[in-house]
């Protein structure tokens, strides 16, 4: 049987790694999520074919280039030019610019997923295109965006693991530092285990709540 203290020795430092890793969570998810939204609407509404071009070659070099490739630019080809970041600020920094490469495909997605007609419809009874967008286009779309957004947020909480190889000190960066001082490998993991369901699976009650609200007819 493990002692409570011996239990609450790992677990101190770990909840305080959770809480760094809450912190790059949502401000990569807000980054990528204003970012990812922006993309899509200049990829689908812009009438200039290079903004809509160049729109295209960003998602596709942040979808096929692996994350930590991107995390590795940002923290350290930065600092080679004289711009330095912090681990965290780099964390949120990558990741967002990740995640808003993915959102971005969601939200063009569901753009399209709307009939054409109730744009030409909107248009036809005086709204100019972007009263158009925002009242009629964009909360249909995010109705069907909403559950792929919802799965990449919970994907975002795991995906925090990378940027320990920034030394951002989030949960497994915490939890890699107690086992090689502590060797204590089964019980160190098993609670960061604990702490990413602490946060995950509240996180998907929400998001699943969110789902059956926004699809309830009003």
């Amino acid at each position: 049987m493990i002692p409570i203290d011996h239990i609450l020795e790992f677990a101190r430092p770990l909840a305080e790694a959770a809480a760094i890793t809450i912190f790059v969570s949502v401000g990569a998810f807000g980054l990528a999520l204003a970012l990812g939204l922006s993309l899509a609407v200049l990829r689908d509404f812009h009438p200039v074919a290079i903004i809509r071009w160049l729109v295209q070659v960003y998602v596709e070099i942040f979808r096929n280039i692996p994350s930590l490739t991107h995390l590795f630019l940002l923290f350290f080809g930065l600092a080679y030019v004289g711009v330095r970041l912090s681990s965290i600020a780099a964390s949120i920094l990558g990741l967002g610019l990740i995640g808003a490469a993915s959102l971005s495909e969601v939200f063009r997605a569901s753009f399209e997923s709307i009939h054409h007609g109730q744009r030409e419809s909107s248009l036809a009874v005086g709204l100019t295109p972007s009263q158009a967008f925002r009242t009629i286009i964009l909360p249909q779309a995010w109705r069907v965006a909403l559950p792929p957004i919802g799965n990449y947020a919970v994907q975002l909480i795991k995906d925090t693991s990378l940027v320990a190889a920034i030394a951002a000190p989030e949960i497994m960066f915490t939890a890699r530092n107690l086992v090689v001082n502590t060797f204590e490998t089964t019980l160190v993991y098993t609670l960061a285990a604990l702490l990413y369901l602490a946060i995950c699976l509240p996180l998907s009650r929400v998001i699943r709540h969110l789902e059956v609200k926004s699809a309830t007819p009003r």
